[in-house]
């Protein structure tokens, strides 16, 4: 979590604080008012810690499908060396046998 986040997370819940202060001021005062304002900052400061956890956990999946993406991607040169040293060989081993049989047919 930046410090960013958690600076825009404040202004989101001092914005909210403003915007109902001011729009309930149009209206007659009451001792209501006070319990809108605290819910409303309330519910922005609730809104704001569930985006910056889901911001975490996305930054986690991030980070984990990074951690398989290389594992997969060592595995696939693995096996791709190995096969390619199989194939190597059985090329070898064919033309040993081609050359045989041409050395037998020239007999």
């Amino acid at each position: 979590m930046e410090i960013r986040d958690v600076i825009f997370s404040i202004v989101m819940v001092v914005s909210s604080f403003v915007l109902t202060y001011e729009w309930l001021g149009r209206f007659k005062s009451s001792p209501a008012n006070a319990l809108i304002i605290l819910s409303a900052m309330v519910m922005v400061g609730a809104l704001a810690a569930m985006i910056l956890s889901l911001d975490m956990r996305l930054r986690k999946m991030d980070s984990m499908l990074d951690a398989k993406e290389r594992s997969l991607r060592i595995s696939v040169q693995s096996v791709e060396s190995n096969l390619d040293g199989r194939i190597n060989e059985v090329l070898t081993r064919v033309d040993d046998v081609a050359d045989s049989i041409d050395r037998t047919r020239y007999r």
